[in-house]
């Protein structure tokens, strides 16, 4: 079954991006269980937890159909004890929201190594920070995904998230998350069908794609290879509505939350129509 659907907004309580999600017709979601720009958010108030579990079992949505998004200012890749102390408390933070709202997975951006450590140095230090983290919280999985290759920010190269992947020890408990737009940024050709293959058996052969917990279908404003992250309504970009439809038919990424990040909230109903009629 396809799981397709945006990244919803959950104003208010978590309980509305379920109702966002069903607004736009999707059959699964993304959302944030805290401010995504603040170090601490406020607590889950009485009731909101249940009241999430309740209405994602209504809709019907798994948890499996979720992929919460977690803040933006973790980076366990730095250096700094002070500052990545910070970032893992974040971190904790969020995992434990996930288990009070019965979701099983929390996709993570990698990090910076700042340009003050070596990348493999950097890797190690996520898988170690991640080992850490699980060895605080259960039954969620820490899904880390690709980026645009932007400044010292880890995971464009697939073998980056292959050596992370390889270094947490709780195998069930990790997973990576492509996204369209990051990977045509890091120089991936996803537009043509052959640039696609080779991006998806490079990633079989650096991490796996039994690893695959989640994918973020957006579109780029910019060109192959711009390393830079800016995100485009599907088929208004450079890569156009082929890539997208040929990844919503294809067997391997059945099962998963096929994530719309695209900027017009507007078209959200008409690109998960379209992919899940693919």
């Amino acid at each position: 079954m396809r799981f397709v659907g945006p990244h919803v907004s959950a104003s208010g309580e978590p309980a509305a991006a379920v109702a966002n999600a069903l607004a736009v017709g999707a059959t699964g979601f993304a959302l944030f269980v805290k401010n995504q720009r603040q170090w601490v958010g406020k607590p889950l108030g009485e009731g909101e937890a249940e009241n999430f579990r309740g209405a994602l079992a209504r809709a019907p949505f798994a948890p499996g159909q979720v992929l919460p998004h977690a803040g933006y200012l973790i980076n366990l890749a730095n250096p700094d004890e002070e500052k990545h102390a910070k970032s893992m408390a974040s971190l904790l933070d969020e995992l434990h929201r996930c288990e009070a709202l019965g979701l099983d997975r929390l996709n993570l951006h990698p990090g910076s190594h700042l340009n003050q450590i070596s990348p493999e140095a950097a890797c190690d230090r996520v898988a170690a920070s991640i080992n850490a983290a699980l060895a605080e919280t259960r039954g969620v999985t820490v899904v880390l995904e690709n980026t645009a290759g932007q400044g010292a920010y880890l995971g464009a190269a697939p073998e980056q998230l292959g050596r992370i992947v390889a270094g947490v020890e709780d195998k069930a408990r990790v997973g990576i998350c492509l996204d369209t737009a990051h990977a045509y940024g890091a120089g991936f050709d996803l537009a043509a069908e052959a640039g696609r293959e080779a991006f998806f058996e490079r990633v079989e052969r650096a991490v796996g794609l039994r690893y695959l917990r989640g994918m973020h279908l957006n579109d780029s404003k910019e060109p192959l290879g711009s390393r830079h992250d800016r995100h485009e309504s599907l088929g208004k970009g450079y890569l156009g509505w082929a890539p997208f439809l040929a990844i919503a038919r294809d067997a391997r990424f059945e099962g998963i939350p096929l994530i719309l990040e695209t900027p017009d909230d507007a078209l959200w109903p008409e690109e998960t129509r379209r992919l899940l009629e693919a």
